[in-house]
């Protein structure tokens, strides 16, 4: 009797081998993984669209700029007070969750937001990003709403894609790349939906930024400044986000909001 051959042992299949995974040949699985993994779990906790909040990792809350920390969680705490009050439910379906309050997911002014918004009884986001210092998820995030990016351009994609609003609180290099990046795709038109650009702390901004200057020296149009507005208080941010986004997105004549089927309500480019 000729003897059979044993079979030889299987290799696991693709996308459980560890080592390619984490090759560069599979660089484009994991950046889209970047991608499905937050729209799975938004879908699932029906997000519509989102407030995102950025500020520095560094104030904190009994610093000497901790003030602003104070005022964040309090402004996150009324936004999502008001959100509530407005997210409806459609076809008897669990209801949308408005104007959801959405961070960094670090320290300093995210974690401020993220805390706020909780106290408030609502949803919270945390799109964070390993960093060698200071960012660490905060605990105030929702657990399922809580992700871990490896790569800084999909973390910024989706802070735009959801978000209705922005509120911008004192920061250095990454607030201002943050905050530069949104003002660009509004300025050139790329945002297919209305964002709102509030710059909270007119004081600190008016020092770090002279937009005056840009206007002056023809980097910028005068109309360009009115893509945000100023706020020093928890209430006039809360006023000027409430009007806009009633006015944007929720005036009777814009009718419901749309039901999350394969994807969330997103502020999309614009494609002609």
């Amino acid at each position: 009797m000729i003897p059979v051959d044993e079979p030889g042992e299987r290799r696991p299949v693709a996308y459980r081998e560890e080592a390619f995974l984490q090759s560069p040949a599979s660089r484009p699985l994991r950046i889209l993984s970047e991608y499905l993994w937050p729209l799975e779990h938004f879908q699932e906790e029906k997000i519509h669209d989102t407030i995102v909040f950025f500020g520095s990792a560094r104030i904190t809350e009994d610093g000497p700029l901790g003030r602003y920390y104070q005022e964040a969680r309090e402004l996150a705490r009324l936004t999502t007070e008001w959100a509530a009050s407005v997210s409806r439910s459609e076809n008897g379906s669990d209801p949308l969750c408005r104007f959801v309050v959405c961070s960094g997911g670090g320290p300093g002014i995210m974690e401020a937001a993220n805390r706020g918004a909780s106290e408030a009884g609502g949803k919270t986001i945390g799109l964070n990003i390993g960093l060698p210092f200071e960012q660490r998820p905060n605990p105030y995030i929702t657990p399922e709403l809580s992700f871990e990016f490896h790569y800084f351009f999909m973390r910024k994609f989706w802070f735009a894609y959801l978000a209705k609003a922005l509120v911008v609180f004192p920061g250095g290099f990454g607030t201002l790349d943050e905050l530069c990046e949104i003002l660009t795709l509004a300025q050139t038109k790329k945002l297919e939906s209305k964002i709102l650009i509030v710059l909270y702390g007119r004081e600190y901004w008016h020092e770090i930024l002279n937009f005056d200057a840009l206007v002056k020296y023809g980097m910028i149009a005068e109309a360009d400044l009115n893509l945000f507005r100023f706020a020093n208080t928890p209430q006039e941010a809360l006023d000027i986000l409430r009007d806009g986004l009633t006015r944007y997105y929720l005036e009777p004549e814009r009718g419901l909001p749309r039901a999350v089927e394969e994807a969330p309500e997103i502020a999309r480019t614009r494609t002609s």
